[in-house]
Order: structure tokens, then C-alpha cells, then sequence
């Protein structure tokens, strides 16, 4: 009788513990699968997932860039929770010591951390698409698109021509899959944060408007690479737009050209006929020759009052300027450039 209960007892203990080892192995496995730290970057990384959603891509990512263990363990995770038919586009962070369920909770709910946006230094709008394009998902066909779409830009208060006066050169931080509308509708709110009252008062106090402030902004950073010149150059040209002098500016001439390589500008250039050509069209042109800076912008707001209307580039080739209130002065400081030219044999 006592060996039966013995045997009995053994059964029970042998079947617990194998439900034990049953619940152990199954806990560990579910631990590895879902809980274990499975991504062990030196620092965070981002990984991408574009308009194919390619879960294979983003599996290669991981590898490559976010130091994965076990690439197995969260294939099978996210085909348990289905994320191959939910994966949203984004850039997401990967951090040391991350699970793969924390991971997947991310990209399943489109947790994305926003990137960095930044544009400098751009003249047309194709340059401008192509930058964006470079930093975002975006396309830069359906950006040119808006762009260059009378009726939209329209209704954010801009024409084709002024358009990229919209864009505020600065740092923002946007979501990777921004969309080109919703891009624009946020430059637009920038746009007005910039415009401040004070900004706009001072645009009153000289008759312009916004976007013919960034127009002659543009002029002005086309003219001069010293940036101490800006208020001076911005002061200029006011002298002459008040004074219904043409600006005779030659950026507007590379422009209209479309080379801003020249380093010579001859009478056949002078002869485009342009809008641009503000050798043959008085006041300011249809638009800005490049997106200027805050700080252009903000020179012209803040010109230099003086009585110059004439400048030319300093013989020295500094990038520097002579300036003159006379013609006679400019044609002196315009002879001596002119002769550094010939003697450099710069056609």
C-alpha cells in the first residue's frame, strides 16, 4: 500500500515538475521573444521605412545599423501581431538594451521621433525640392508641383514667383513622412511666427511688403559676400527704388541668364528681356533670385540710411565693395575694376 502511494506521489511530482519546466521554458522563450533586450546599438540609431514598406529592408536595417541579436526572434514577434500588414512609413529610434516589443509597439503605432530640417543656400526651386527630397520622404516632383501651382500658392497668399520667400532659412524638426502639403502648411506658420509686428512695421516704414522684402534681400546676398556690406547694399537700393531709379543690379541679370558664374557682365547680357532684368524693368523683380537668409532679411528691415546709389566691386577681388553717391565716383571706382578685369584677362 505504501509503495503505491509512494509510485502515486512520484507521478504527481514527476507531472508537476514538468509543468514546472514546462512554464520555466516557455516564460524564457516568451522573455527572449518579446522582453530581452535584442538591439544593442553603441548609440542610438534611426532606421527609415519608406512608401514600399518593405519589411525586409527593415530587417536589413536592423542588422546593419541597429546591431541585432536575433533577427529570427522578431520576425516571429511581428508575424505574431500581424505587423507586416500595418507597417507605417517614418523614421524611428532604435536604442540600446531595446526589446523587440518595444520596438514593435513603436512601428506598429507610429511612434516616430522627428528629424531635423535644415535649408540654406538655395537659389532655385528645383534646389530647393531636391534638398527637401534629400532630408525628407517627400516627393520632389509633387513638391515642384505646389510650387509652381498659381491657384495653391495663391491661397497661402503668394504667387509662383514669390513663393519660395515662404521658406524661412532655420532648423525645424518635422516628421520624416511629411507629406508636401502639410510641409508647407507648416512653412506657412513659420512664416508668420517670423513676421512679427515689429518686423512688419518696419516693412511699412519703407514700403514694402513682405515678400518684397526677401526679393531685395536676395539681391543684396547675391551682391555681397561680406555680410557687414548687407545694411549698406539694403540702404542703396532703397535710395534708388524711393528715387524711381532702376536697381541695375547684376545678380538680376545672372538670374535672368540663369548663370550666376559670371564673373563679367556684358551689354548682350544687359539685352535679355527678362522681368528679372532690372537694367531694362524698373522696381524690384517678380520675385527673390534665392531664399535669403533671416539675417538679410533683417538688414534690409534695418538699412543703413546714407546717400549712396552706386556701388562696384573693389579691384582687390575681396568680394568687398566701393561705394558711390555720384556718378563720377562710380565711374572712377568702375574704371579701376574694369582695368583689374582686362589685366586678369576676365571676359
Amino acid at each position: 500500500m505504501n509503495k503505491k502511494k509512494q509510485s502515486k506521489r512520484n507521478i504527481i511530482a514527476g507531472i508537476l515538475l514538468f509543468f514546472v519546466l514546462l512554464i520555466a521554458g516557455v516564460g524564457v522563450w516568451g522573455y527572449r521573444l518579446a522582453w530581452a533586450p535584442n538591439f544593442m546599438p553603441q548609440e542610438t540609431v534611426y532606421i527609415y521605412i519608406g512608401k514600399d514598406k518593405s519589411f525586409t529592408d527593415l530587417c536589413r536595417q536592423l542588422q546593419d545599423s541597429a546591431d541585432c541579436s536575433r533577427i529570427g526572434s522578431f520576425k516571429q514577434l511581428a508575424g505574431m501581431l500581424k505587423y507586416q500588414a500595418n507597417i507605417r512609413t517614418g523614421r524611428y529610434a532604435v536604442s540600446s538594451g531595446m526589446s523587440n516589443l518595444q520596438l514593435l509597439n513603436d512601428l506598429r503605432r507610429g511612434h516616430q521621433v522627428a528629424t531635423r530640417l535644415t535649408f540654406n543656400n538655395i537659389r532655385f526651386k528645383e534646389d530647393l525640392a531636391e534638398r527637401l527630397d534629400e532630408q525628407l520622404m517627400l516627393d520632389k516632383d509633387e513638391l515642384l508641383s505646389l510650387l509652381n501651382d498659381s491657384a495653391y500658392c495663391d491661397s497661402l497668399g503668394f504667387t509662383t514667383e514669390t513663393i519660395t520667400s515662404l521658406f524661412i532659412p532655420n532648423t525645424y524638426e518635422v516628421y520624416w513622412n511629411i507629406p508636401a502639403d502639410k510641409l508647407m502648411q507648416r512653412m506657412k506658420r513659420e512664416y508668420i511666427a517670423f513676421w512679427t509686428d515689429v518686423r512688419l512695421e518696419k516693412a511699412k516704414a519703407i514700403g514694402l511688403t513682405p515678400a518684397e522684402v526677401a526679393t531685395l534681400a536676395s539681391i543684396v546676398e547675391e551682391e555681397t559676400a561680406a555680410s557687414d556690406e548687407y545694411p549698406i547694399v539694403a540702404g542703396l537700393y532703397l535710395n534708388r527704388l524711393h528715387r524711381g531709379i532702376p536697381l541695375q543690379a547684376d545678380p538680376t541679370v545672372k538670374f535672368a541668364v540663369g548663370d550666376f558664374t559670371l564673373q563679367r557682365i556684358l551689354f548682350e547680357h544687359l539685352e535679355v528681356d527678362s522681368p528679372y532684368n532690372t537694367y531694362k524693368h524698373a522696381g524690384l523683380p517678380p520675385g527673390p533670385l534665392r531664399i535669403p537668409t533671416i539675417k538679410g532679411m533683417d538688414s534690409v528691415l534695418n538699412y543703413m540710411k546714407h546717400n549712396y546709389l552706386y556701388m562696384c566691386a573693389k579691384e582687390d577681388f575681396s568680394g568687398r565693395h566701393n561705394f558711390a553717391a555720384t556718378l563720377a565716383e562710380h565711374n572712377r571706382n568702375a574704371n579701376r575694376y574694369r582695368a583689374e578685369l582686362n589685366r586678369r584677362k576676365i571676359r
